[in-house]
């Protein structure tokens, strides 16, 4: 009897437990990341290796010779306009210039005395006191006595100016590229001991073909990579092209960097890519290679059809679009055919999409 109670009652919960409400399933939707689609330009992209360099450079020397007695800088160290980089030993142009000071002395004091000796010389005259070869003589030694005050003046000016020079100053903010000058050390006059640049301002050296060097122009646009700091968003401008080409009948040209990161430094190698436009050339677009359909995503399927997943914000899904492509750069392709600017397609998971999935952006 008891047992059949105890099995009664296991079957009434059963039965309760079926009779509730199953758990609802909750709509999973996916996120996808999106990249949105920008006019690129017109033309076909061609990419130049180069080198940078420092836009303002300057190689440092003393305009006088003598003994370095302080270097006060290192190579790599930052420096502001009118900063002491090294001083030389003084003491014998401060010799000069107190031997120029009794020299200027000296003449100011002839120029004097035949300065009184001309006027006695013009009064004796006038009195018919003495010839005209007199006063021709007081006015020839007056006029050399003043030859010598002038002469004397400009060699105090000069050797002031030199005692001056025995310091040597940073004619602008830089960054000391190369240091060759060591305490105790003679140098001559013109000697370089530094190299300095302008910190900040950098600019690509590159080689352009004679064959392209007509699509190139002042002004236009570069996107640049530096192989040895990694991923660098920079971008660069043509600031000069230079009228005559060199080796390989390839001309010089200047690219200046924009905004360069703190990293970058004058000698690292570089590489910028240009768009050239051309008679044929249509407006294309670049977009990821992971935005493609799997199976084209070798980026090999030239000026054939693939598909891309476009974001429709009012309905929030996503549509299949055909597109057409063809080789681009990096890790993008070329679209001809099949988008506009300004829509949002999704970037990368496209293989778990299909048209008409409901989905939301990573972000949200």
């Amino acid at each position: 009897m008891r047992k059949t109670l105890v099995i009664a009652v296991l079957a009434a919960l059963a039965l309760a437990g079926c009779e509730e409400d199953e758990p609802e399933v909750t709509e999973r939707i996916r996120a996808i990341k999106t990249y949105t689609v920008s006019l690129h330009a017109s033309g076909r992209s061609r990419k130049f290796p180069g080198v940078v360099e420092a836009t303002d450079t300057s190689s440092l020397s003393f305009e006088v010779s003598g003994n370095v007695t302080k270097v006060l800088v290192d190579t790599g160290d930052r420096v502001v306009a009118g900063q002491e980089l090294a001083v030389l030993d003084a003491e014998p142009y401060k010799l000069d210039v107190q031997t120029a000071e009794a020299d200027l002395g000296s003449a100011r004091a002839g120029f004097k005395e035949k300065s009184l000796e001309l006027e006695r010389q013009k009064t004796l005259f006038a009195k018919k006191w003495v010839s005209q070869a007199a006063l021709d003589q007081a006015e020839a030694s007056f006029e050399t006595a003043k030859n010598d005050v002038e002469i004397a003046q400009s060699k105090l000016s000069r050797v002031r100016r030199d005692l001056g020079k025995t310091v040597l100053r940073a004619p602008f903010d830089a960054i000391v590229a190369a240091r060759s000058v060591d305490p105790f050390v003679e140098i001559n006059r013109g000697e370089p001991l530094f190299e300095i640049f302008a910190e900040g301002a950098l600019q690509i050296a590159l080689s352009i073909p004679e064959t392209v060097i007509e699509q190139i122009n002042l002004g236009l646009p570069a996107t640049v990579v530096l192989p040895s700091i990694g991923s660098c968003d920079c971008s660069a401008v043509v600031s000069e092209i230079g009228s005559s080409a060199g080796a390989a009948n390839a001309f010089p040209v200047k690219a200046t960097l924009l905004q360069p990161p703190a990293s970058v430094r004058p000698g690292m190698t570089a590489e910028a890519e240009f768009l050239l436009g051309g008679e044929d050339s249509v407006a294309n677009f670049l977009i990821p290679i992971a935005a493609l359909a799997a199976a084209n995503q070798s980026g090999q399927t030239l000026g054939l059809s693939s598909h891309v997943y476009v974001f429709d914000a009012a309905n929030s899904v996503v549509q299949e679009r055909p597109v057409k492509v063809r080789a681009g750069t990096g890790r993008y392709v070329e679209v001809y055919d099949g988008l506009q600017p300004g829509e949002v397609i999704a970037a990368a998971g496209v293989s778990f999409l299909s048209d008409g999935l409901k989905v939301k952006l990573l972000n949200e």
